[in-house]
């Protein structure tokens, strides 16, 4: 986050190498931030594996997922909540992930927005129709209420902090309650 596309400041380039030092788990970028051409090599070699940025923030949008494939990362294009899922329809075939947001991006701790799960079936039948391999995330709000009405929809990655890391309960027990809530999903 550069406080300007979005207006909170966030952890940077030194905090993805450290921690790509601990760990062999994929590291999926969300750039909040304005020419986030600007930025993608150096998280690309911090050790980022996925690199989103914003639909609404890229000028061009293909350039920009082509670097980031040339630079051995997978390429994902963020949707805001009022940002239609045509935006990147031109751009569906080259990517290897769609993050829709479910909230304004910049806060933890807001409410979903339940408007978005149409967005996501849509991006869900443009993908299957073209058999298209790429995922769909969906990030903002992620509850156990609302978890499995989101993978129901399509998404297969979902992005929870505030659900996951509260007082209400421990972060494992969190965890196991938002698994339970999408394993109702695909038992079904």
């Amino acid at each position: 986050m550069d406080g300007h596309f979005v207006p909170v400041i966030s952890f940077g380039t030194p905090i993805i190498a450290a921690v790509r030092k601990l760990t062999k788990l994929t590291l999926d970028i969300h750039l909040m931030v304005e020419q986030p051409e600007r930025h993608l090599a150096s998280y690309i070699d911090a050790g980022g594996d996925i690199i989103n940025f914003h639909v609404e923030a890229a000028t061009h949008l293909h350039r920009s997922i082509k670097e980031v494939h040339e630079r051995g990362a997978r390429a994902g294009v963020c949707l805001n909540p009022a940002t239609p899922a045509s935006a990147i329809e031109e751009a569906l075939a080259s990517i290897d992930q769609v993050m829709v947001m479910s909230v304004n991006p910049g806060w933890a701790g807001q409410r979903f927005i339940e408007g978005v799960l149409s967005k996501v079936q849509t991006l869900r039948r443009s993908i299957d129709e073209r058999g298209l391999p790429v995922e769909i995330e969906i990030d903002g709000g992620i509850t156990p209420d609302n978890a499995s009405r989101a993978v129901a929809a399509g998404a297969c990655v979902l992005v929870a902090a505030s659900a996951i890391f509260n007082e209400r309960a421990s972060v494992r027990e969190n965890m196991a309650k938002l698994q339970e809530s999408v394993r109702q999903v695909n038992a079904q």
